[in-house]
């Protein structure tokens, strides 16, 4: 019998998109599946909208709100899948991202192959995402890809994921205590408890990006700051425990250094444990410096005034392309009678 995929939604207040994120869920080719939405405890008509949904294999869970973790660690209660696809309200899957996935898999792989494929960013047409390759797109050992994404500052967007229960079972819960970057931490333990990744180029997502309400956005959040140096520092207590090495303890130096800038200067007792940690490993972490578009801001209005630029000048545009996007798609949706 073929594997049952379990697909897992945690939404809040996702009225607008989550009905296009089931739409992509129920549409997969693969057939023998389920959904899982949990309503961690939103105060729109996040709940009505997925009940319109009258689909057999889709569940809705409501819960108090709790945070995202604890919302997939929920709807993993109620799954009962053999492959387990985490997919944020707001993504879409290609139509045959789990089968495209579960095909590539070979005779020789186990549960413990872990299997990846490429994510876009949109903000309401998918047609216009454009797919940039990175070095995670290609078959990794899990310290070579750790070792790629934290000496390389790169991203692999979770939904990209597809996780055999086993392997889910060997990594554990999601962190509840992470109120950003839970889903890399989570992913870092999958990876260890891997034998590798397999990535599919044909099976395709597309991460929404959207406002800076969302989970992903840190803006001046001492919360999210905090728990991003927590997640920083079991990153690299998971790639320590693969190989302590002089290129795994370069690519640490990086990922602190690329990272420091969202705790300088207002943070500076992170900064200094970072920098103990730095000269444990046989380095040194230099002051942050500003983008070159910004950094004639900082002798003319001060450092806080340049970083401020930095932060929100590059929101204040993707709100324009993303207003115009939303625009283009409703017209277009319009013409098509949807």
């Amino acid at each position: 019998m073929k594997p049952l995929v379990s697909i897992l939604i945690p939404a809040f207040n996702a009225e607008d998109c989550i009905p296009y994120t089931i739409e992509s869920a129920l549409q997969q080719t693969w057939t023998r599946k389920e959904i899982i939405v949990v309503d961690d405890g939103s105060r729109d008509h996040t709940a009505d909208v997925v009940r319109r949904f009258a689909a057999k294999n889709l569940k809705l869970v409501s819960t108090d709100n709790q945070g995202p973790a604890a919302a997939v660690n929920t709807a993993y209660k109620h799954c009962q899948g053999d492959y387990i696809q985490e997919l944020d309200s707001d993504d879409i899957l290609a139509p045959d991202k789990i089968e495209r996935q579960l095909a590539a898999l070979r005779e020789s792989d186990t549960a413990r192959t872990l299997l990846s494929g490429p994510w876009a960013a949109f903000h309401y047409r998918t047609r216009r995402a454009r797919f940039v390759r990175n070095a995670l797109w290609e078959d990794l050992t899990p310290v070579e890809w750790l070792l790629r994404k934290m000496g390389g500052n790169l991203h692999m967007q979770n939904a990209t994921w597809l996780v055999s229960r086993e392997l889910a079972e060997a990594a554990g819960p999601w962190d509840t205590r992470l109120k950003y970057d839970s889903d890399g931490e989570y992913y870092c333990r999958v990876l260890l408890a891997s034998n590798g990744t397999r990535f599919v180029c044909e099976a395709r997502i597309f991460y929404r990006a959207s406002n800076t309400s969302r989970v992903s956005y840190i803006g001046n959040s001492d919360v999210k700051k905090n728990s991003l140096y927590r997640s920083m520092i079991l990153h690299m207590e998971y790639l320590r425990s693969l190989e302590d090495s002089e290129r795994v303890r370069k690519a640490c130096l990086r990922y602190m250094q690329t990272w420091s800038e969202y705790f300088y200067p207002a943070q500076m007792d992170i900064i200094a444990d970072l920098q103990r940690l730095a000269a444990e490993l046989g380095g040194r972490l230099e002051v942050p410096k500003l983008g070159w578009k910004y950094a004639w801001i900082k002798p003319v209005l001060g450092w806080k005034a340049a970083k401020w630029a930095e932060s929100v000048l590059p929101e204040a545009k993707a709100s324009v392309l993303r207003s115009w996007d939303k625009a283009m798609f409703k017209l277009e949706t319009r013409e098509l009678g949807r």
